[in-house]
C-alpha cells in the first residue's frame, strides 16, 4: 500500500524490486463447532535492529473452508543483499473485531522472502506449526508467545505453554503454500463485465448460485488466484457487475500470459461445486465484446464420461476499458494540496490535567500520548500543505466565561479562524486551552466532522483534500450522528483518522473504521471507507523508544489516505493535473565573456 512519507531516511538501501506474495493454506485446524473454520492470515516483519515482530499486513477473512486461498496480497519491497524475515499467523475468525486475542490461533510458519523467492518456481511450503502460547487475560483465547512490537501481547499472558491452546508440540496444523512474484512497472487498470447463458443446475431444490474466480499463470505451469467475482443468487444466467482489476495483478503485464477462469456454484458450507472453466488472456479479452470473447464453460470429468457432452454453460465478456492509474503522487506533483485539522477531546474522563494520572498531564520532561499522537501524524502530513497553517479544534468542554459546552470550539480561541501555524503551533493552542477550559462531556464527534465537512464540501475540483484527525479517550457517545456525517462526509474530498489514548475498550469505534464492513446510516451506504482507527496503546514502547513507535504509528494511520484520495479522485472522474513548469533558468554566461585565464563558473 502506498504511504505519504515514502522515503525512509533511515533505510539506506534501494529495494531491487517490489514482490507480490500471494498465501494459500491446506488441511487448516477446524476450530468451528458446527462449520469449518473462517481463517485469516496475518503478516509480520522482522525490524532489523531490534528484532521486533511488526504486523504488516491482513488478507481477507474465507468463510467455512480448511483449504482457503487469499485473493488479498502481501506487496513488500524485496532486497537481494539483506536477510527479511516474515512471520504468518493463522487465525479462526469469530468476529468482526480486528483485535487478535479474540480469535482461535491456528498455527504459524516462520521464513525468509529469500527462501520464498528462491524456491523452485518461487513457490514455498511450510508446515504451519503450535509453539509455546500465552493466555490473553481479557479474553481467555490463546495467543503465540512472541512480541509484536508493542509488547502488548507477553503483558496481557497468564498462562504459557502449548496445553493452553489444546494444541500439543509436533500436531499437525495444516500447511502453508507461499507464492511469490515481482510486480512489473505496469499502471494499466482493466475494466470489464462477464455474463453467463445456461450454466449447470447444481442445487436440488433451486438453480445455481455461481461465481467465477480468476487465476494468472505462473511461468512454472502453476496458477494463482488474482480476483473472485460476487455470487450471483438462484440463477443458470447471470450477470456480474462491473469490476476493475490492475493489469499486473491479471497478467503481470505479459499479455500473452494464459488467464483461467473457474465457474462456481456457491454453498454455504464452503464446499462449493465446480462448473466449469475456460482460459483466455489479457490480448484476447482486450478485443472487447465480439465472437472472440464468448467461451463455453467445459468440465474435463463431465467430458469424459459423457459422449454427448456439449458444454456446461458459457460465459460473455459484455464490455472491456484500460486506463492508466493515476496514483497517489500524480496529484500531489499536479498541486492537491491536503488541508490537515486536528480535533482533541477535552472530557472529564481523562482525568485531571494538574495530576500526573491524566492523560492530558503536561509532563515537563515528555509528552502526554495527546501531544505524541499530533506530532507523529502532523510532522509527516504538514508537508503536503504550502501555508502550514492547521485549523485545531477541541470537544466536550466547558468555556469561560459562561461555562457552556461546546463541542467544536477554536484551541486557539479565534472562532472566525481556528488555525494554527504549524505543529508547534497547535501544541501551544492546546496546552494553553487546557489552562482556560474546564473538562467536561459527552464525547461527540459529529460536530468536528460536520465542520471538516463544511470546508472540504467549499473545494471539490481536486486541488484541496482534508484530513480530520480526532484523539479521543473515550466511548463514543453521539454514534447515530457521527455515522451520518461519516456518511455524508464520504462523498466529499475528506478523510478521518482517529486515534484512542488511554485503556478504554474502542470496540464501537472499530465500526467506524469500514475495512470490513462499509459503515451505514439510515439504510444508506458510505460511498468510500474513509475512516482509519487505531489504538494508541499498541504503540507504547516498553523501551521508551518514541521515535521509532511513534514512526510506526504514523505509518499506519496515514497509510490509507494515498488510496482514500484516489479513490475520491477517481469516482469524481478527475484526473491529476500536470505537474508546474519548471521556473526558467537564465542561460549560463557566454565564455565569451570571461575574463581570459579564468575558469568558466557553471551554477548548477
Amino acid at each position: 500500500m502506498a504511504s505519504l512519507s515514502e522515503f525512509d531516511s533511515l533505510a539506506g538501501s534501494i529495494p531491487a524490486t517490489k514482490v507480490e506474495i500471494t498465501v494459500s493454506c491446506r488441511n487448516l485446524l477446524d476450530k468451528d463447532m458446527f462449520s469449518k473454520s473462517d481463517p485469516l492470515c496475518v503478516m509480520y516483519t522482522q525490524g532489523m535492529e531490534n528484532k521486533q515482530w511488526r504486523e504488516f499486513g491482513r488478507t481477507e477473512v474465507i468463510d467455512n473452508t480448511l483449504n482457503p486461498d487469499f485473493v488479498r496480497k502481501f506487496i513488500v519491497d524485496y532486497f537481494f543483499e539483506e536477510k527479511q524475515n516474515l512471520r504468518f499467523d493463522l487465525y479462526d475468525v469469530d468476529s468482526k473485531s480486528p483485535d487478535l486475542s479474540k480469535h482461535d490461533f491456528l498455527g504459524q510458519a516462520f521464513c525468509t522472502l529469500g527462501e520464498i523467492v528462491g524456491s523452485s518456481g518461487s513457490r514455498l511450503e511450510k508446515p504451519l506449526t503450535i509453539g509455546t502460547f500465552s493466555l490473553n487475560s481479557r479474553t481467555g483465547k490463546p495467543m503465540p508467545a512472541v512480541s509484536n512490537g508493542s509488547g502488548l501481547w507477553m503483558e496481557s499472558s497468564r498462562t504459557t505453554g502449548p496445553e493452553a491452546s489444546g494444541g500439543v508440540p509436533g500436531k499437525k496444523c495444516g500447511t502453508i503454500i507461499l507464492s511469490a512474484e515481482e510486480l512489473s512497472n505496469c499502471r494499466d487498470v482493466a475494466t470489464m463485465q462477464f455474463c453467463a447463458n445456461k450454466l449447470d443446475k447444481k442445487d436440488f431444490f433451486g438453480k445455481s448460485d455461481p461465481f467465477l474466480v480468476f487465476y494468472r499463470s505462473n511461468e512454472d505451469g502453476t496458477f494463482t488466484i488474482c480476483h473472485k467475482t460476487e455470487v450471483m443468487k438462484n440463477t443458470l444466467n447471470p450477470v456480474w457487475q462491473t469490476f476493475s482489476i490492475p493489469v499486473r495483478a491479471l497478467c503481470n503485464g505479459d499479455y500473452d500470459r494464459t488467464i483461467k477462469v473457474e465457474v462456481y456454484d456457491w454453498d454455504r458450507d464452503g464446499s462449493h461445486d465446480f462448473i466449469g472453466e475456460f482460459t483466455t488472456s489479457y490480448r484476447e479479452l482486450a478485443r472487447g465484446q465480439s465472437q472472440f470473447n464468448i467461451y463455453e464453460v467445459i468440465n474435463p470429468k463431465k467430458k469424459m464420461k459423457k459422449k454427448k457432452y456439449v458444454n456446461s454453460g458459457t460465459v460473455t465478456l459484455l464490455s472491456f476499458a484500460v486506463e492508466s492509474e493515476s496514483t497517489f503522487l500524480d496529484y500531489i506533483k499536479g498541486g492537491t494540496q491536503i488541508n490537515f485539522t486536528v480535533a482533541i477531546d477535552f472530557t472529564a474522563s481523562n482525568g485531571n490535567p494538574s495530576q500526573s494520572t491524566s492523560l492530558h498531564y503536561m509532563s515537563p520532561y515528555q509528552l502526554n500520548a495527546y501531544a505524541l499522537a499530533l506530532t507523529a501524524v502532523g510532522e509527516i502530513i504538514q508537508h503536503y500543505d504550502s501555508d502550514k497553517m492547521f485549523p485545531a479544534l477541541g470537544f466536550g468542554a466547558k468555556l469561560p466565561p459562561d461555562g457552556r459546552v461546546s463541542h467544536e470550539f477554536p484551541l486557539n480561541g479565534n472562532q472566525e479562524n481556528p488555525s494554527c501555524c504549524g505543529i508547534d503551533g497547535i501544541l501551544e493552542a492546546y496546552h494553553s486551552s487546557l489552562r482556560t477550559v474546564q473538562l467536561y462531556g459527552p464525547t461527540n464527534f459529529a460536530p468536528v466532522v460536520t465542520h471538516v465537512a463544511r470546508n472540504a464540501a467549499a473545494v471539490q475540483d481536486g486541488s484541496q483534500y482534508s484530513v480530520l484527525l480526532i484523539i479521543t479517550d473515550g466511548v463514543i457517545s453521539d454514534m447515530a450522528q457521527t455515522k451520518e456525517a461519516i456518511v455524508n462526509a464520504a462523498k466529499l474530498p475528506m478523510s478521518i483518522i482517529i486515534v484512542g489514548v488511554g485503556q478504554a475498550e474502542f470496540d464501537a469505534m472499530v465500526e467506524l473504521d469500514g475495512d470490513d464492513v462499509r459503515i451505514s446510516s439510515r439504510g444508506k451506504l458510505a460511498e468510500r471507507d474513509i475512516v482509519q482507527f487505531v489504538p494508541f496503546r499498541d504503540y507504547v514502547d516498553r523501551t521508551g523508544n518514541h521515535v521509532l513507535s511513534m514512526a510506526r504509528l504514523a505509518r499506519d494511520v496515514l497509510a490509507e489516505i494515498p488510496d482514500q484520495l484516489v479513490s475520491y479522485m477517481k469516482a469524481q472522474g478527475i484526473r491529476p493535473r500536470p505537474p508546474p513548469a519548471a521556473p526558467a533558468q537564465s542561460p549560463p554566461e557566454s565564455p565569451a565573456h570571461s575574463p581570459p585565464g579564468s575558469p568558466l563558473h557553471t551554477n548548477i
